[in-house]
């Protein structure tokens, strides 16, 4: 990432520039008392004719205006122009997000609506993705089968977009944890990263798919994979959208099946932990934790190259002072 900015080298300098009007203030009091004598007011009005008077006024602007200037040049302005270059934190992520039918359930709020499971889950884990700028984080979603959303990427403008597309229905219902699992892994076991981690939500039981989920996680401890899971859904009974045979919407109470024990075994065995969010905030805490838990020091790659812009004041300060200096030796110049 390149960019530009101007500076000064020696900033403090500047405050000089605050002493130059108290200067020209104190001039005025304290001018020099005129010391020629005129032999009759007329000829005191006609030496001190308009173009004349003036005269130390205009040259008093251009020592001023030159001060300035030199004292901008002593601070030394600068255009820096500097590269950084931010490496990879050394952490690949895998999302799995579960995008089965009852993550339509209505027992979550955005921004004080009630509005289904999935959609609070997209907000929550971008926040995240946007707290990892040097992770390189992948998503897959799951429902009777795994699909990814997108691979492994520090682009994650791009990623964010494709989040976005994510919608419940795009593949066959149902739960496959297992399957989604073994697909994370998949997407991580031949990465080099120094730490490989799952993070897998569901609001379910694993129902379907061809792998089991204790199996999927003994094969991903076998590739030094750490997987987090976190159970979302109210404790109980949530309301859930069921379209009428007339084209309405009516909401119907059900009850909501989280297989915790499978969830926690899965992240026991291969050195994760389990979560259970049973509303927004405490999905937000959850993803805030596991960023805490999985974190590591950015290194950055700093080259600056600077340009000295000091001549840009110094040349036009010492020419007007030079005007300064030739005009006070000409008809413009002071009275003694």
């Amino acid at each position: 990432m390149t960019e530009s900015n101007f500076q000064f080298a020696h900033p403090e300098l500047l405050f000089l520039l605050v002493l130059l009007p108290l200067l020209a203030w104190l001039k005025g009091r304290i001018g020099s008392v005129a010391a020629l004598g005129f032999p009759s007011v007329a000829a005191a009005r006609e030496a001190g004719a308009k173009i004349r008077s003036r005269a130390g006024g205009w040259l008093a602007a251009l020592r001023l205006l030159a001060l300035a200037a030199l004292i901008i040049a002593l601070a030394r302005p600068q255009l820096g122009r500097g590269t950084t270059e931010v490496e990879a934190s050394g952490i690949d992520i895998m999302l799995a997000i579960d995008v089965s039918g009852s993550m339509e359930a209505l027992d979550f709020e955005l921004k004080d609506e009630r509005v289904n499971r999935l959609e609070v889950v997209k907000d929550v884990v971008a926040k995240f993705v946007e707290d990892r700028p040097n992770d390189r984080i992948g998503i897959l979603a799951f429902a009777g089968r795994p699909y990814l959303v997108s691979p492994l990427t520090l682009d994650h403008e791009w990623l964010l977009k494709r989040l976005e597309s994510v919608r419940i229905g795009q593949v066959e219902d149902g739960t496959a944890i297992g399957s989604a699992l073994v697909s994370a892994a998949n997407h991580l076991k031949e990465q080099e990263a120094k730490s490989r981690i799952v993070v897998l939500l569901t609001d379910g039981m694993n129902n379907t798919g061809a792998a089991n989920p204790a199996t999927a996680a003994e094969a991903a401890k076998a590739f030094g994979i750490k997987i987090y899971t976190v159970g979302a859904g109210t404790r109980g009974q949530a309301p859930m959208p069921i379209q009428s045979r007339f084209g309405g919407t009516r909401y119907q109470m059900v009850e909501v099946n989280i297989d915790e024990d499978t969830l926690k075994s899965v992240a026991d065995q291969t050195g994760g932990q389990y979560f259970r969010a049973t509303d927004t905030d405490s999905l937000e805490d959850v993803y805030g934790v596991i960023n805490k838990l999985e974190t590591t020091k950015r290194k950055l790659k700093k080259y600056e190259d600077v340009d000295e812009w000091f001549l840009f004041a110094m040349i036009p300060g010492l020419l007007l002072l030079g005007l300064e200096r030739f005009l006070g030796e000409t008809k413009l110049r002071r009275l003694p």
